[in-house]
């Protein structure tokens, strides 16, 4: 069967980001949507490889100025104004997060214009 390549690695980390879509609540069809649009964007694949080998992002892409610790942070500060805590609680869940920064990272890149002007919209009164 020659010319059949198998890439072992991508389905262990499939694997991967199926059990931390469940862990962080995720139903599997968006995980695996996710996974979809992350093999079409190789860059933020690696993105997606690095965090789940060493649990941490290697911040090596950025799209418009902006990486996904901003938009992770970003999640966080919107976390905080709906739940209006001021602080993240035990509740907040770090790895939904995560995963939700590489799903803004996805749609920002679709619609760019309007992700940019969610990104700098103000926070009401509380703005300096």
């Amino acid at each position: 069967m020659q010319g059949i390549l198998y890439d072992g690695r991508k389905i262990q980390v499939y694997e991967k980001l199926l059990a931390l879509g469940n862990y962080a609540g995720q139903e599997q069809k968006w995980t695996e949507e996710l996974w979809a649009d992350l093999l079409a964007v190789p860059e933020l694949y690696e993105e997606m490889v690095y965090y789940l080998e060493h649990h941490e992002f290697c911040n090596n892409f950025i799209y418009k100025g902006y990486s996904l610790i901003d938009l992770y942070v970003w999640q966080m500060n919107k976390y905080n104004l709906i739940k209006d805590f001021g602080k993240n609680t035990a509740e907040c869940n770090k790895e939904t997060m995560v995963l939700r920064s590489f799903r803004t990272m996805l749609e920002f890149m679709r619609n760019p214009e309007e992700y940019l002007k969610r990104l700098k919209e103000g926070r009401g009164m509380d703005k300096l």
